[in-house]
């Protein structure tokens, strides 16, 4: 309504100057007219304008009433302004606007379906000849074999990182939720990097009282895991009694898991930017190797598990990076 008088101010200009003209042409004529009569013809004037608005607003109320309220006209786009001719021409413009904007969402929604796909496939056809190469490793002894095999288990993680990337944006149609034993999926992920851990001369140790249990899907939270221990590791200084120390325990009602480095640690600056996407840092860029993607993987997922996640860290003392679920026991 607020909107629908707004817009007529200008009728009511108009009508509130032939309100002041009719008296003043009638005394400039010369003519003496009753004031009733004068007084009558205002008031036709006026009931004709208000009957004017009442038609004119009853044709439009949809029309203003989308206008006052974007967000009804972006959830029914399609739902009818009114009668007038500008309500339908506006009807008219916003079907067809709707009818281009989701044939484009459509278009758009094509094409990311089949880069995934062809992301997919690459990546699986690449796993081939890594595994042809991995085979022929094992019948040789020597430097340039370990040498290689670093190199090789380097290709297998940013493959698996792509993979796991490309279906992000598929991801309920990607997961299992079951009850995992907290204990079996940290080990599973640790025996997975087992080659790096000793490589970089990095100890785990793993400290939990009980077996938790907890819900979640195996595939999605080795894949997270492996993340961290990977940074962990990679992060550490290759100094004799260094170690990865993963801790569980249950604090406020919730099963909470600790892995925690002796590494160089993050900078002030920069420990509220790692979850952002290509984000490497002044720590990173010490290592070539950062992509910037593995910690904004990590809270991606995790925000779709369900878990949270939190981080804490100090340059030259570690990184300590903490899980939490809900103790449905």
């Amino acid at each position: 309504m607020k909107l629908f008088l707004k817009d007529q101010l200008t009728l009511f200009g108009f009508y509130l100057l032939q309100m002041v003209m009719v008296p003043c042409a009638y005394w400039l004529s010369g003519e003496e007219r009753p004031l009733k009569i004068i007084l009558y013809g205002m008031l036709l004037s006026t009931v004709v304008l208000i009957v004017y608005l009442v038609v004119r607003y009853v044709q439009l109320r949809h029309y203003y009433q989308a206008l006052q309220q974007p967000q009804l006209l972006v959830e029914e786009p399609l739902q009818s302004l009114g009668a007038a001719p500008v309500a339908e021409a506006i009807h008219q413009l916003m079907h067809e606007l709707e009818r281009n904007r989701q044939h484009a969402i459509g278009h758009l929604r094509t094409r990311k379906e089949q880069q995934v796909i062809f992301m997919n496939r690459w990546v699986h056809q690449m796993k081939t000849p890594l595994s042809i190469i991995q085979l022929t490793l094992e019948d040789v002894e020597d430097r340039t074999a370990a040498s290689i095999q670093d190199e090789l288990d380097k290709l297998r993680k940013g493959l698996e990182m792509v993979l796991h990337s490309s279906r992000l944006e598929q991801f309920e149609g990607d997961f299992r939720v079951e009850r995992l034993s907290l204990s079996e999926v940290v080990r599973s992920s640790i025996a997975e990097n087992r080659r790096l851990f000793i490589r970089k001369g990095i100890t785990p140790v793993i400290q939990m009282e009980e077996d938790f249990h907890i819900y979640s899907d195996s595939k999605w939270l080795r894949f997270i895991f492996t993340q961290i221990l990977t940074n962990a590791v990679n992060y550490s200084d290759s100094k004799a009694g260094k170690k990865v120390i993963i801790t569980a325990y249950v604090k406020e009602e919730r099963i909470v898991l600790d892995i925690q480095d002796q590494g160089i640690g993050i900078s002030a600056e920069d420990i509220h930017r790692v979850f952002n996407p290509y984000f490497t840092g002044e720590r990173g860029r010490q290592y070539h190797e950062s992509t910037g993607m593995g910690l904004y993987l990590v809270r991606e997922v995790s925000s779709r598990l369900g878990n949270q996640i939190e981080l804490f860290s100090k340059p030259d003392e570690g990184t300590l990076v903490r899980f939490s679920w809900m103790n449905r026991k």
